[in-house]
């Protein structure tokens, strides 16, 4: 039995899964509140022990840097050593790769009908594929072809640095540069980042926050009730903020296609993407995507999918397991 671990900021995902033929078939899930526990170790414990059975390998996607097998979670601060996890398990070694790593392979192994498509282009074969995924953080990598089979990539290009292209952003950017002392993509795209370019449009507006809507930020998760506000349009600043939110997402997403040259697609993943479809369908992402002066008309032919599959790293880390980590 393969033991699939997705590891980030918010929740830890557990599953076992089992090959049959070609197809990787989930036979237990479990989901964890990743801040409740004090390590990774700590929650294997408890999962293991309710569901105890025999593992012959394991892999993990880190939502973090992963260097000579360790990786410090950089939206929660955990530690985790791969030698450290392969001896609790009782494994000879296990995989730790980035979450996108893990996101890219599963992409790979789930159907069709779990992608809802934003740009339908011409997908060329073996071609380059870009990866970028909007959750807790912003995670980016890729899947290039290595004559046999694709090979993620991993990047921690989420961090780079913010690029405005117009009077808004730069104003943004001054804001956010002064709260943080630099501005990265992360700090836009991002569950934290909807919170921080709402209170940048808040600070602007000439109306005062309506009690409801601070109500409701006490008391809920604060991205998610700015992204619902502003998709039912019942306040602007909550739908300014999210257009740009989504317009930043397209753009860096389309810098992204371009470095990886993605002729093979662009897959869009994470927590806020599904949760968004319409608005990313019908807003400025594509356009920003897009808007890439020369290279316009080869970002409009590079297919962009939104993968709707919330287990999809979970697969992709099995896959890892079981076919790409010895």
């Amino acid at each position: 039995m393969i033991l699939a671990g997705d590891i980030g900021g918010t929740k830890t995902n557990l599953a076992f899964v089992e090959t049959q033929g070609t197809q990787l078939m989930l036979r237990v899930y479990r989901s964890y509140p990743s801040r409740e526990y004090k390590s990774l170790g700590e929650v294997l414990r408890e999962f293991l022990t309710e569901y105890p059975t025999t593992i012959t390998s394991a892999a993990f996607g880190i939502a973090g840097p992963v260097v000579n097998g360790s990786s410090k979670l950089t939206n929660l601060g955990w530690d985790v050593d791969a030698q450290e996890v392969a001896t609790q398990l009782g494994l000879k070694s296990v995989g730790l790769i980035n979450d996108l790593e893990a996101t890219g392979y599963g992409a790979l192994r789930i159907p069709k009908e779990d992608k809802t498509v934003l740009n339908e282009g011409v997908r060329r074969e073996r071609g380059s594929i870009a990866v970028i995924a909007a959750g807790t953080g912003l995670g980016e990598g890729g899947l290039v072809w290595n004559g046999r089979r694709y090979q993620a990539i991993p990047s921690e290009g989420g961090h780079t640095d913010f690029g405005p292209h117009n009077e808004t952003e730069y104003e943004l950017l001054k804001f956010l540069s002064a709260r943080f002392g630099r501005a990265s993509y992360e700090r836009i795209v991002s569950g934290p980042g909807i919170v921080n370019v709402y209170e940048f449009f808040r600070a602007r507006s000439a109306k005062p926050e309506p009690g409801w809507l601070s109500e409701r930020l006490k008391t809920s998760d604060a991205a998610a009730v700015i992204s619902q506000v502003a998709i039912d349009g019942s306040d602007e600043t909550c739908a300014q903020a999210m257009n740009l939110v989504i317009s930043v997402y397209g753009a860096e997403a389309g810098n992204l296609a371009l470095k990886f040259l993605a002729t093979g697609g662009v897959l869009v993943g994470g927590g806020i993407a599904p949760r968004i479809i319409r608005a990313l369908q019908t807003g400025s992402f594509l356009e920003s995507f897009c808007f890439k002066g020369r290279y316009t008309n080869l970002l409009k032919q590079m297919p962009v999918e939104v993968i709707v599959n919330d287990k999809a790293a979970l697969f992709g880390a099995a896959h890892y397991a079981g076919v790409m980590h010895d």
